[in-house]
């Protein structure tokens, strides 16, 4: 899997269900910088976790995490469940 799907599939989860419009979402965005609370990203967490069949921490996405760095983040937990 590529970079550039995970990060498709992260951002049609943020869009799909928190209310981000997709023209809101560069790469360089930061949860916060898309008003996401701690909340939000808990409940982005638990449906990143489902949508990829992955285990995430709670430090794994954090509010100053970039879009990047997130997908970056689900690429490599992805190489680990293969």
């Amino acid at each position: 899997m590529t970079a550039t799907t995970t990060y498709d599939r992260f951002v049609g989860l943020l869009t799909k269900g928190f209310g981000v419009e997709a023209d809101e979402v560069s790469p360089e965005s930061t949860f916060a910088d898309l008003e996401l609370d701690s909340l939000a990203l808990v409940e982005l967490t638990l449906a990143a976790q489902e949508e990829f069949g992955i285990t995430l921490t709670e430090d794994d996405l954090q509010a100053t995490s970039t879009m990047t760095e997130a997908a970056g983040t689900l690429d490599a937990k992805l190489v680990t469940v293969r």
